[in-house]
């Protein structure tokens, strides 16, 4: 019983790694397009 809890632990923070690692690769794509996005709006601005 006690070796199931131990594992089921592990298998949460694995989740856990695998969401927050998820997270941080998601915010970095939408960062690049976000500076894209604004840098295009103000090149045709000033353009």
């Amino acid at each position: 019983m006690v070796k199931k809890l131990k594992s089921r632990k592990g298998m949460e923070m694995v989740q856990v790694a695998i969401l927050i690692a998820l997270a941080i690769v998601i915010g970095l794509i939408f960062k690049t397009e976000i500076t894209e996005f604004v840098n295009n709006t103000f090149k045709d601005l000033n353009g």
